[in-house]
């Protein structure tokens, strides 16, 4: 397996570890995806999570795999089925994920960089999802991740075409929420990790959930949403929250 999990305090790391293909996901390595997502998000020390290439953040999927493992229909459904649990085991996880993007950031690549709640990128980094390129429906899940994050008009752009666009052009279109110098992109991500893990957590999650509410179309505010509310009430955190702005302190949450 060429996907590594790595911890420091509350920060845990996802490296793509296969620079030989520039990072290319290959079934098993999509595959190992939601028994690693599983672990961050049953360890309760563990907050935020990074997600990261080495020098390519991800070329996408093995494209040399298709001829073998996606030979038939039911091969390329098998294959289908493992990118997807991957990139939902990242999109659905319950701490918030970032990921930094360094070099290429292509197809699976770039349906992973979505599946992330943030993405800070490398000022000469490039994106692109090139199914048309390749005679793939893009899975509609991962459609509707790009969408919300661009707005229909570009997504059909960056579907319909399979072009790469530059780093520039990802962050005028919201597809990236910073760029920096390639060799700063991974401290910056990582303190971006750290400083959410310091938040209160009550918060933290509750925001990431209705988000998550509001972008499939849950407008209304129901008995989960109200038991968000009701918890962040009668928590610790916001007693301390509370407790730290009146002695004039930083909370320790």
């Amino acid at each position: 397996m060429t996907v590594t999990l790595k911890t420091d305090g509350p920060v845990a790391t996802l490296t793509i570890d296969r620079p030989a293909k520039r990072n290319a996901m290959s079934f098993d390595m999509w595959s190992a995806l939601p028994a690693l997502l599983g672990k961050v998000d049953a360890d309760d020390d563990l907050r935020a999570l990074v997600i990261r290439g080495t020098d390519h953040f991800s070329a996408g999927a093995d494209i040399s795999e298709f001829t073998t493992l996606r030979a038939d229909p039911g091969g390329a459904r098998r294959y289908g089925a493992a990118v997807h649990a991957g990139e939902r085991s990242i999109a659905t996880l319950s701490k918030p994920t970032i990921a930094a993007v360094t070099g290429v950031c292509v197809g699976g690549g770039c349906e992973i960089a979505l599946a992330c709640d943030l993405r800070v990128a490398a000022d000469d980094a490039r994106f692109g999802i090139t199914p048309a390129k390749l005679g793939i429906v893009y899975n509609a899940t991962s459609t509707k991740r790009l969408v919300d994050a661009v707005g229909p008009a570009w997504a059909r752009q960056i579907l319909f075409t399979g072009e790469i666009i530059d780093a520039a052009t990802a962050l005028r279109i919201g597809l990236v929420n910073e760029l920096h110098p390639a060799e700063g992109v991974g401290a910056r991500a990582t303190e971006l990790a750290t400083t959410t893990a310091r938040r209160a957590q009550v918060s933290v999650r509750g925001a990431k959930t209705i988000i998550g509410r509001i972008t499939d179309g849950h407008l209304d505010e129901d008995e989960s949403v109200n038991a968000l509310y009701e918890a962040s009430v009668t928590s610790g955190d916001y007693a301390e929250g509370v407790r730290a702005f009146m002695e004039k302190r930083p909370p320790r949450f």
